[in-house]
């Protein structure tokens, strides 16, 4: 009861990643480096995989297709693709995360062995480094909202604020799927699966009126749903964050990051007798 309590301050979390400033930047360098490594552009593909990406949704969704959002079309054809764009940056930053999770203790048998070694820092790691590349593919998609939609929203700023619940989510679950991972090794095929399938239940390439009222209800229980439109609310739109939702999902993301702490730190004592 006593850990959970202190689990609640956020400034303990601040605290232990601040102690392990040190090793987080280094393994963060190293999964960028590891990324594209052999490759003779290295992490110049960074900028050039978003700008392809946009690229190819552009032409196939808004030229092609001749998508639209919603009832009412918008003006520019090229709005579409950004809008589902948008919504495939914040995925993957969950998505690819957790998918790595249940294979990074697994892979680092090595510091396992080190009973100093701080185990919890390496999902955060792979985070950050998602989180960078991210960034990149944002400033990208700012591009082309400034040439294509021809405006520049103040609301960007507030990115900073909708990404937490999303840090705290995907924190929370990467944890508890690292460990688990090293007792039940199938578990990294069961989430690719889990995560492709919650990839279209959120609303990324339709948007959430389009769903009936039944299902609707139950999308929402689904927390990619409000992280993605407040992604789109304060890059595309330049709206402000659905502020009653944000909270919401702020306080059960917290949540899910405490228990999946907590569940790593127990666990974490049994990993170099299985390993």
């Amino acid at each position: 009861m006593y850990n959970i309590l202190r689990l609640l301050n956020p400034v303990f979390f601040i605290k232990q990643f601040w102690i392990n400033k040190s090793l987080i930047k280094q393994f963060t360098q190293r999964e960028i480096l590891l990324r594209y490594k052999g490759s003779f552009l290295g992490f110049f593909w960074s900028f050039i995989n978003p700008l392809l990406m946009l690229s190819v949704y552009t032409f196939v969704f808004s030229v092609v297709f001749k998508g639209r959002w919603g009832l009412d079309q918008p003006e520019n054809n090229f709005e579409f693709a950004m809008i589902m764009f948008c919504g495939i940056i914040a995925f993957n930053i969950f998505s690819e995360t957790v998918n790595r999770a249940p294979t990074l203790i697994v892979g680092n048998v090595n510091y396992v062995k080190k009973v100093v070694f701080p185990l919890e820092i390496l999902p955060i790691t792979v985070l950050l480094s998602n989180l960078i590349h991210a960034g990149i593919s944002v400033l990208t998609l700012l591009l082309a909202v400034n040439i294509f939609l021809h405006f520049t929203t103040w609301t960007i700023i507030l990115i900073f604020i909708v990404i937490v619940p999303l840090i705290f989510l995907t924190l929370g679950i990467s944890w508890f799927l690292s460990s688990l991972g090293v007792y039940i090794r199938d578990i990294a095929y069961t989430v690719v699966v889990a995560t492709n399938i919650l990839f279209y239940v959120t609303p990324i390439f339709y948007p959430i009126n389009a769903v009936p009222d039944f299902f609707k209800t139950f999308m929402f229980f689904n927390p990619m749903t409000t992280i993605v439109d407040n992604f789109r609310r304060v890059i595309i739109w330049g709206k402000l964050p659905d502020w009653s939702s944000y909270f919401i999902i702020l306080l059960v993301s917290y949540i899910i990051m405490i228990f999946g702490y907590l569940w790593f730190n127990r666990t974490r004592k049994g990993f170099a007798d299985v390993l």
